[in-house]
């Protein structure tokens, strides 16, 4: 990799931190807390329970929304409110459900680590007292349960028995003027979708005409473990056929103007952070309203609201919604749900980033080592760039014999600026070089390499991903910087064979400048500095062997033909 290319890079990337830092910088302070006495109340619409639109309600007449608007008062400590844990174990997740408001409180993902202790799953789902991120369900109507009521469990622990492809979970409220309803959790062998039902046994003496509601409640805090400088997106997101995939930001809802789809028979919202998302997933072609909002100082819910249908006196009916709380794998999210794989974020270069993950993974089915996968794309990289990389080093090459001449070119017009530009430029016509000639080869890599930074960033199958020796987590900066340190002298080493600046002052900082980027690769994923390595190393290579070429040519020319 060319130093020039590297600078550029260095220089876009930090433009990216800086701007990130300016978003945060525009978005409005935190509202005061409240009077002494009352700071560690949570804000009582943590407790609200989500009214359907006009456009939504419409769809079932004559029903009495009221209570859902009745929230009890807010509990102290500024947690949710806690009642029986309910245990749940399968071959993929280990889960706690809570009785108080039959809530989705922890969910543990067997298969992926934590990021800061190995030897324990990652906590996707949680709620502590500093991080709150759980799922939410209830129901819409008068008398009828929802997050804030207590259910009973006909058991604390429940396991995925040997030869069993589910567990069930049901969840039993107090019976409300003849309304009897239970919540029912499945969850399934090999498979990170839960089912969430609701069943509603109607014994009044009139038809009920309920709604049902599926939503995530979580804090803005970035999942632990983030890339120190790397910001990755920590928010809600939604997708329709009509509208498509968009992100709704904390920032927007804190400012009020977030714009999504309200309305639609299709499409599911989420919640996303690196590598991981839970998202509703309702049923196509059934009406829906989605919601996303601002509860109170640093919380934050989306979710949809899907009516039940009219419940005669003496029947049973159901609604479901599945939810996904999982990692973002790309080869499974779009046969989950239509448009879910769009959740795996490559940034505004998705069109590169897409088949440079499906090459890598095709390498790592090869090899079975991400590492390697990543060495592998590299020299297909290179080897397909090589007819244009090897057009660029000639120029430079060229540019590396004429130095001398255009040094005392530059001695005799150094004062007249004009004149020496044009007698550089009538030089470089006469020896037939383009000065140009090395930039595009540079130029055409960049998107390439700012495209597997983000493939790096948002491929969960890298998270985690050991190489070799001492790189256990390619997603994760090199723990002893050998590799920056490395493509530190591999920078040296090449700009050795680059043609020197004329400039006194460009050529130190152009020796400085491989030990200070070598800097900023210290905070990079491990896998991307292997990128970086490889292809400076394939570089070094292929300028050097061109560059021994044209000066032996140089050197083999008779005199008389060089005059």
């Amino acid at each position: 990799m060319d130093t020039k290319l590297v600078l550029f890079l260095i220089f876009s990337t930090s433009m990216l931190f800086l701007w990130e830092a300016w978003q945060k910088e525009q978005r409005p302070p935190s509202p005061a807390p409240a009077a002494q006495g009352t700071a560690t109340q949570p804000s009582a619409r943590q407790n609200e329970t989500p009214v359907p639109g006009e456009k939504l309600a419409s769809t079932q007449p004559g029903m009495d929304l009221s209570s859902a608007e009745n929230a009890p008062p807010a509990k102290p400590g500024g947690l949710l409110e806690s009642g029986e844990k309910i245990t749940v174990k399968t071959d993929l997740v280990s889960a706690e459900i809570d009785t108080a408001g039959g809530d989705l409180r922890r969910l543990e993902l067997l298969n992926h680590p934590d990021k800061e202790d190995r030897n324990k799953p990652f906590a996707l789902l949680e709620s502590q007292y500093d991080h709150v991120y759980v799922a939410q369900s209830g129901m819409i109507g008068e008398g009828l349960p929802t997050h804030k009521t207590h259910y009973k469990a006909e058991s604390s622990a429940y396991s995925l028995a040997p030869g069993q492809d589910k567990v069930e979970v049901r969840l039993v409220a107090p019976e409300s003027d003849g309304v009897q309803v239970t919540k029912v959790y499945t969850f399934h062998r090999g498979q990170y979708l839960v089912d969430v039902r609701f069943e509603i046994a109607n014994h009044r003496a009139a038809p009920i005409q309920p709604f049902s509601y599926f939503q995530m409640l979580r804090d803005s805090k970035p999942p632990v473990g983030s890339v120190f400088m790397i910001p990755t997106y920590t928010g809600a997101a939604i997708y329709t056929e009509q509208e498509k995939f968009k992100k709704i930001e904390f920032s927007a809802l804190d400012k009020g103007n977030a714009s999504y789809p309200k309305t639609a028979d299709n499409g599911w919202i989420a919640m996303l952070q690196q590598y991981f998302l839970t998202a509703w997933l309702p049923k196509d072609k059934s009406p829906r309203e989605y919601y996303a909002k601002r509860l109170g100082e640093n919380q934050y819910t989306a979710g949809v609201i899907v009516p039940v249908g009219t419940v005669e006196p003496g029947k049973t009916a159901s609604v479901s919604v599945p939810l996904y709380a999982g990692p973002e794998e790309q080869s499974k999210l779009s046969s989950i749900a239509p448009g879910l794989d769009l959740t795996v974020d490559y940034g505004w270069l998705t069109v590169l980033g897409a088949p440079l993950f499906w090459l890598l993974s095709l390498f790592h089915s090869w090899t079975g080592n991400w590492g390697v996968a990543i060495v592998l794309l590299t020299m297909s990289v290179k080897l397909a760039f090589f007819p244009l990389s090897a057009a660029g080093y000639r120029s430079m090459a060229k540019l590396r014999l004429v130095t001398p001449k255009l040094q005392r070119l530059r001695e005799q017009h150094g004062n007249d600026r004009e004149r020496m530009h044009k007698a550089m430029m009538d030089f470089y016509k006469t020896e037939k070089i383009n000065p140009m000639g090395g930039c595009l080869p540079i130029l055409v890599q960049i998107p390439v390499f700012i495209s597997l930074y983000w493939v790096l960033l948002a491929s969960v199958e890298l998270r985690n991903a050991p190489f070799a020796l001492w790189i256990e987590d390619l997603s994760s900066p090199d723990p002893y910087y050998v590799l920056p340190i490395i493509m530190g002298i591999s920078m040296f080493i090449q700009s050795k064979l680059s043609p020197p600046a004329t400039d006194p002052i460009q050529q130190k900082v152009m020796q400085i400048m491989p030990f200070a980027f070598s800097i900023f690769f210290f905070f990079f994923p491990a896998g991307l500095v292997l990128y970086s390595l490889v292809n400076n190393v394939l570089s070094i290579a292929q300028q050097w062997q061109i560059t021994r070429m044209i000066e032996g040519a140089a050197s083999a020319t008779p005199l008389s033909k060089k005059r």
